[in-house]
């Protein structure tokens, strides 16, 4: 079975005035469906370029990147979204929830951006549910507090049954109590649903829940191990 995510030679260069920002030198990297993965490193070092290129939210410079087999490369603008709303799901630091809508309503919205679905509030609640949150439907983000904001983002990248959710520093605004209960819902995910999850951290601590961690130094990858012991929650 091929992997789910091939990556080979992958590079990305920002122009900046007269400079050539370098921030990815030529990444290779095979991703399995069903892992639950770690990118990590310092800042500058190219993990959330990286994310960027794996979640099609950028395209690399050179190198060819397939996902299912599809060279990304060669698909259009439009075919991209379709990737990113139906097979990719997002979760950030800081929620990206609209603030003056329920937790129902944000976890819609993939929803209505893609092809329609009739049946989307069910899909919504049973999302929430999912996560904990079926008692706060109707709440705001500002009733809630930061962890149960965090769910709900989680609902609304699940939504749409992707076969990757890619988090990226999904702890930081976190408490580490609520940090370890959210991890608990990636792993539960990644276990159960078998949904590949792609996490993108500085923190070691937080890498520890994922099966397998890949560290990145100045653009290259400088290891790429089995986490032996890793944490369960």
């Amino acid at each position: 079975m091929n992997p789910l995510i091939q990556l080979h030679n992958i590079t990305k260069v920002y122009i900046m005035g007269e400079t050539e920002v370098h921030a990815l030198r030529g990444i290779s990297l095979n991703i399995q469906q069903g892992e639950m993965v770690a990118i990590m490193g310092p800042s500058g070092s190219g993990k959330s370029t990286l994310m960027n290129i794996i979640g099609c939210l950028d395209r690399p410079t050179s190198g060819e990147y397939l996902l299912e087999g599809v060279n990304v490369g060669e698909l259009s603008d439009d075919e991209l979204a379709i990737i990113r709303n139906e097979k990719i799901g997002f979760v950030f630091q800081q929620y990206m929830l609209l603030q003056r809508t329920t937790a129902l309503r944000n976890v819609e919205l993939p929803m209505l951006y893609g092809r329609g679905r009739p049946d989307r509030r069910e899909r919504a609640q049973r999302a929430l549910e999912a996560v904990g949150m079926g008692d706060r439907l109707h709440h705001r983000p500002n009733e809630l507090s930061g962890g149960q904001q965090q769910r709900v983002a989680i609902a609304r990248a699940l939504v749409n049954e992707p076969r990757i959710i890619m988090a990226d520093e999904p702890t930081g605004a976190l408490d580490t109590r609520t940090g370890t209960e959210i991890m608990g819902i990636f792993q539960r995910l990644n276990a159960e649903q078998g949904i590949t999850i792609i996490l993108v951290t500085h923190e070691h601590d937080v890498a520890q829940y994922a099966e397998r961690i890949i560290s990145m130094r100045d653009g290259l990858i400088a290891d790429d191990q089995v986490v032996k012991g890793r944490r369960m929650v």
